[in-house]
């Protein structure tokens, strides 16, 4: 059985979790190269392009409409679980295969010890990073910068010392949620992110109340305005070049007083205790089932 979950060019906090989270959790052997069966782990990676030939296995994925949904009663789909809801309505599954994110499941395993005691932290979705000036704002407002696409265990070491997590990666929102560190949810800067925190959300009860951060440069401003990625070459060139500087500046200030303003007037969120305990012990015995079922 073949762990399958997305990898881009840069590594990714939500999606890099798999490469650790599963060997912890799984028995030795359980995963190889197999291509016929896939393992789908964390990550919105229900999509409709994987191989009609492979037997697809969702422990704990989410839709996110990044592509159209797949069949998922063509005959090769196996659904131990889904992350929300939402999910399960968009594919027609039984609602109570939506139990939550399967990186809850972090709770179940021996973690890295917190990081020393910190203040607030702030983590931005991967493609920010390179799009906005992310790190220079949080020094600027005396926050902690979380790079997502640092190694996983680090960031959840920061996590867990964290008073507050501000965040823009869903991911960081589940983890700390998991974890226990209150967060304060960030609009997404690109729409197609937006839809897949209410599947978490809901799931866990959490009626959420995201807050909307200006953009910390102009490659942000125009993927706001345009609704496109903002990667292309000639966009970044121009809208990264030396004469624009001033503006970039004004930006990066006005993101860096944003962030001081939701930390001293917004209320962190966190599921109940109740609630985080319940979806654990249903993910672990999903787990378990499934594991019995194809050992």
């Amino acid at each position: 059985m073949k762990l399958t979950f997305y990898r881009g060019a840069e590594p990714n906090f939500g999606d890099e979790l798999n490469a650790f989270l599963w060997e912890r959790l799984l028995p030795p052997g359980f995963l190889n190269d197999d291509p016929k069966d896939l393992f789908i782990g964390i990550g919105s990676i229900i999509w409709d392009s994987y191989p009609q030939t492979s037997r697809k296995h969702v422990i704990g994925s989410g839709y996110g409409g990044y592509t159209s949904a797949p069949d998922v009663a063509d005959g090769t789909w196996n659904v131990a679980w889904v992350r929300g809801p939402l999910t399960a309505q968009k594919l027609g599954l039984d609602p109570a295969l939506a139990i939550a994110d399967a990186a809850v499941l972090l709770r179940a395993i021996d973690l890295p010890a917190p990081a020393a005691p910190g203040g607030p932290a702030f983590m931005p979705h991967f493609e920010s990073v390179a799009r906005g000036n992310w790190q220079r704002a949080c020094a600027m407002a005396g926050v902690t910068y979380l790079d997502p696409r640092s190694d996983p265990l680090l960031l959840i070491s920061q996590i867990r010392a964290a008073s507050v997590l501000v965040t823009e990666a869903m991911h960081g929102a589940i983890v700390a949620d998991a974890l226990r560190t209150p967060f304060i949810a960030v609009t997404p800067t690109h729409t197609s992110h937006r839809y897949k925190w209410q599947d978490w959300a809901q799931s866990l009860g959490i009626a959420l109340q995201s807050v909307d951060v200006p953009p910390s440069s102009l490659l942000e401003s125009y993927v706001k305005l345009t609704g496109l990625r903002g990667q292309g070459k000639m966009s970044t060139a121009v809208l990264k070049s030396r004469v624009l500087e001033p503006v970039q500046a004004s930006l990066t200030r006005r993101a860096a007083a944003t962030l001081e303003g939701i930390l001293r007037d917004r209320e962190p969120q966190l599921s109940s205790d109740a609630d985080i305990a319940r979806v654990t012990e249903r993910c672990v015995e999903a787990l378990d089932r499934f594991v019995s079922e194809h050992r």
